[in-house]
């Protein structure tokens, strides 16, 4: 698919019309393509589970993270509110000698590992499914498609499409490659796995281990990536997957395919195709294991915490083999 590189906007409104699903699921939808997850298909990833193993696909919350306070965004703040020292000193008054510890963390709700909700991002002050996006999220949150509606649904079968180790040199892809349809599809045939309606992508393109390997995340947050290319937006949403995530902070390439372009795959996935996104998940230690056994389907849960009224969420998600 030939971009014109120099205009964005109207690229963008055309892959808007073609990849709509506007009104597909009813004028109140509030789950967009987390519909196609059926209990069928939570039964299917079940099925998947054969030895038991578990990986948990989150990295640390703490203040060693990525942020680097773009747009208010920082690492996440752990602050003790009663400590040992506290109980050992008898500060606490409580009777017979019991004692305790209690904590508060204080953080951006995007700020590690985590979903991109349906109110997060517009296209021309229209959320998702039509809605007006001033009508949609307030200063009192999203009214309408906030992040709570997805606690329980997000269960189900996983693809690992381990993109980095398919046709990137040493398990890796160079920041600003763009992944589009071709890509994901050979990768899926080299891997022997098919991805289909319903299902809960994982695209690994091995940022996230170089960054480790550095001597800290360096440009990581915000600055050049591998990632979807905008022209995967015919892909996302003829696949019919329910969700997609990446390991790395912005899942689309970076810098973007246009001039003057911020996030333009976001301003079609989530406002039009109503999609789930995932950014900073660690998924090479399950990629590791996917590898050594040929397998790359799973049972994956990632339930966003039931923030009410949230257009986003931190998530430990945890695949199942």
């Amino acid at each position: 698919m030939a971009l014109d590189r120099t205009d964005p906007e109207a690229e963008v409104a055309a892959a808007a019309k073609a990849c709509s699903n506007w009104g597909r699921w009813g004028q109140d939808d509030v789950l967009g393509t987390l519909n196609f997850l059926t209990e069928a298909k939570r039964l299917e990833g079940a099925a998947l589970i054969r030895r038991g193993e578990s990986f948990s696909l989150s990295l640390p919350f703490d203040m060693n993270g990525p942020q680097k306070g773009w747009r208010r965004r920082t690492n996440p703040v752990h602050t003790m509110l009663d400590t040992g020292t506290d109980a050992a000193l008898g500060n606490q008054g409580f009777p017979h000698g019991i004692g305790g510890a209690d904590d508060v963390i204080a953080m951006p709700l995007q700020c590690s590992t985590q979903w991109d909700g349906l109110g997060h991002i517009f296209d021309h002050g229209l959320a998702w499914n039509g809605r007006r996006a001033e009508e949609v999220v307030t200063s009192e949150g999203d009214l309408v498609t906030g992040i709570e509606h997805m606690a329980a649904p997000i269960a189900g079968r996983g693809v690992l499409l381990d993109v980095g180790r398919a046709i990137g040199e040493d398990g890796e892809l160079p920041d600003g490659f763009a992944i589009t349809a071709e890509h994901l599809d050979a990768t899926a045939e080299a891997q022997g796995v098919a991805v289909g309606r319903g299902d809960l992508v994982l695209v690994r393109t091995g940022q996230l281990a170089r960054a480790r390997r550095g001597d800290g995340w360096g440009d990581y947050a915000g600055g050049p990536a591998p990632g979807l290319s905008f022209t995967s937006a015919g892909w996302l949403h003829r696949s019919e997957i329910a969700g997609i995530a990446t390991d790395t902070w912005g899942f689309e390439v970076r810098p973007n395919e246009f001039e003057h372009a911020f996030q333009p795959l976001h301003q079609v996935a989530i406002p039009h195709i109503g999609l789930l996104i995932g950014e900073m998940w660690d998924l090479d230690a399950l990629a590791a294991d996917c590898a050594a056994d040929g397998r790359y389907e799973f049972w994956l849960t990632a339930a966003p915490l039931p923030v009410t009224g949230a257009v986003g969420s931190p998530v430990n998600p945890i695949a199942v083999k």
